[in-house]
Parts: C-alpha cells; structure tokens; sequence
C-alpha cells in the first residue's frame, strides 16, 4: 500500500524540484523549518526523497525572538527535524530590525530579511547546497494580490520562482491543504505561528479576509488561477528583464553595474551612485516597460531596499528622465536620492544639501549668480 495521497504529492513535488536542479551525488540540502505544517512536510518529504537521489538532508530553524516562548519553540522544531533524520540542524536566533529611518521596509520585511540572513549564515557554515522553503501554492496567491494592491508591477505578479539562486521552493504547486494533510498523515504536530493569524499584517488580512471573499463570491478556483497567472506573467517578466540588463549595459557610462541589484537577494552596493550615470538621452528613449526596470535596478544598485521601492519610486526617476520641468530629485528608500545631473540620471546618499545643477546651462547660471538659486 503506497503512502498517503497528500504526503505522495509533497514527495512528488520535491523530488521533481531536486531532479530539475541538477546536484551531485553527496551534495547536502537544507530544509529551512518554521515548524507550521507547510515546512514540516518539507521537511519530512525531503528526508525520504533526499537520499534516494543521493543527497544528504539536513535542517535549520530560526528563532525571530518577537514573541514570548519562541526560543523553546525553535528547540522543539530542531528536535523535530533530527527525529526525521535530518542531520546536520541548526537552530539560529536572529535580531529583527526595529522601526528606525525612512528606509525601514515593514515588519513583515525586516523578520524576512533576518531570517534570510540566518539561513544564508547556515549554508555557509554547512557547504549547503541549495535550501529548501516551504511557500506554497496558497503563498503564491497571496503573494500575488499582495503585489497587485501595492501597484508593484508584473514583477511581483509574477510571485515567487521555483529558483532563486540556492533558494528552491518544492511546493508551489501543492495547496496548504494538502500540507496539512500530509502532517496528519504521517503524526507530524505542526505549530501553528500565531502571528500568520494576526490582522495586523497585510498577509494575514489577506490570507484570513480577502481569498476567502474571493473564493465565496467568484467562486473556487481563485487561488489557483492566482498562481497559473503568476507563471504566465512570469515568463513574459523574465523577458523584460532581460532586454533592460541589456539596455543598461548598453547606456550605463563608466562600466558601472547599474542594473545588478534586481533580483531577489542580490548584493546590493554602492556601483550605480559612484557611477557617472545614465545618458537621459539614451534612457527616454527606450520603450516605458524597458525603461522602469532598468530604473527599478539601478536604485536597488545604488543601495535602495527592493521591498520598500515601489511604483511611485519609479514614476518619480523616471518623470526626471522623460517629464522634467526643473524639480531637484527624486527621494528613495533606504536614504538615496536620484537627481539629474548634466543630462545624466545618478544616484547617491541623500544628506539634505542642495544638488548640484542638472544642466551645463544652469551650472554657468549659478556661478554668474554666486552659485543661488
């Protein structure tokens, strides 16, 4: 008798992502766990999966520190995962950002953002080849009517990628229900976060008010239309942005990596606001779906957080390239600013001074005037 259909379809899931991913014989993948029911039937299915493709398996639990009890809570999760076999596990506590500056993301970003810091810490110190996250297809849905209330663009309607550099997601296709239902099946006790019920974070209204008034009123079916869309606007995402990296190498002077912070988790640094900039000239010119991405990537470059930037972020670089009457810049997260400076759009740390000017014209304007407005 084979094994429960839930638990099946969990195993089915992961074993196809680890196939499609191409690791070797011996390589190790860790299953970053909560706990909740989504990630302990990762966790589980990677344990039986993992060695029958000749990986080794193991775990690591992070501890948020924002609630009373998590710290016990994180031992129970580890000890958990060794009784599933999994070896090594790691249980990680980690310091979430305060709200603090105009650059702070959010709540809900700042705890993800440290607890990506954690898992990135536990693959370093494992040699982990890739990990393994537990979003499912109810996430994606979520994800996506996130994205859509927040104006973010076809970017974030495309949701989350199976891949993301070492970062692989299984379960996409598999409902929370059939998580669930793969915990039961196997008397795995999942920890139900009682913060994914709060109703003071977007995703929890989400997840507990707007799908279940989706589903009543269109009918089910919404989530997983929700996540067929996210694939389908994918594919076309994925396109852009390929032609505006190209675009931007292409209009990017001095060499400088302007569009190399677009992805999720890339390293952002400082290239695009030490750089001489963008030719205006060059980037009005470019179609308006080219021009916001290679807009959007150049001030994640230059050291904006990619979660707080949003589409008037983007509105606002680009009216200097294509709309400008004079206005002096453009304030972003994160503390940059972009100006236009002698027909080029750059990007720096905003300190409060006043800009230099943005054309040779009114360059030799303020020097007659002893350098006034």
């Amino acid at each position: 008798m084979g094994p429960d259909p839930a638990v099946a379809q969990v195993r089915l899931g992961v074993r196809r992502c680890l196939t499609r991913v191409g690791l070797e014989p011996g390589d190790l993948v860790l299953v970053a766990c909560s706990g909740g029911p989504d990630s302990l039937a990762l966790a589980a299915a990677a344990a039986f999966e993992a060695p029958r493709l000749g990986l080794t398996v193991g775990g690591v639990t992070v501890d948020h520190g924002l609630q009373p009890g998590s710290a016990e809570q994180a031992a129970v999760v580890a000890k958990v995962l060794a009784d599933l076999g999994l070896d090594p596990v790691q249980s990680l506590s980690v310091t979430v950002a305060g709200k603090h500056g105009a650059g702070y993301p959010g709540p809900e970003a700042a705890a993800r953002a440290a607890r990506y810091r954690a898992f990135d810490r536990a693959a370093a110190a494992t040699g982990a080849a890739v990990i393994l996250l537990g979003h499912t297809r109810d996430d994606q849905a979520e994800t996506v009517l996130l994205g859509l209330a927040r104006g973010s663009g076809a970017r974030s309607l495309a949701g989350m990628p199976e891949r993301s550099g070492r970062y692989l997601r299984p379960l996409l296709g598999i409902s929370r229900a059939e998580t669930r239902a793969a915990c039961a099946a196997q008397n795995l006790e999942p920890w139900d976060d009682p913060q994914n019920a709060d109703p003071g974070y977007a995703r929890a209204r989400v997840r507990h008010r707007l799908l279940p008034v989706l589903e009543r009123e269109l009918g089910p079916g919404v989530t997983e239309a929700l996540a067929r869309s996210a694939d389908l606007l994918r594919a076309d995402a994925d396109f852009l942005d390929h032609l505006a990296q190209i675009a931007a190498e292409r209009i990017a002077e001095g060499g400088g990596d302007i569009a190399g912070g677009g992805s999720e988790g890339s390293p952002r640094g400082s290239t695009a606001a030490a750089g001489p900039g963008l030719a205006i000239e060059e980037l009005a010119a470019l179609p308006a779906a080219i021009r916001s991405r290679v807009l959007r990537n150049a001030a994640i470059a230059a050291g904006c957080p990619p979660g707080a930037l949003t589409a008037g972020h983007v509105a606002a670089l680009d009216a200097l390239a294509t709309g400008w009457h004079g206005q002096r810049g453009a304030d972003l997260p994160g503390g940059i600013r972009g100006q236009r400076r002698y027909d080029k759009l750059t990007f720096s740390a905003s300190q409060g001074e006043d800009e230099p000017p943005s054309t040779p014209r009114q360059a030799r304007n303020r020097e007659g005037a002893g350098g006034r407005d």
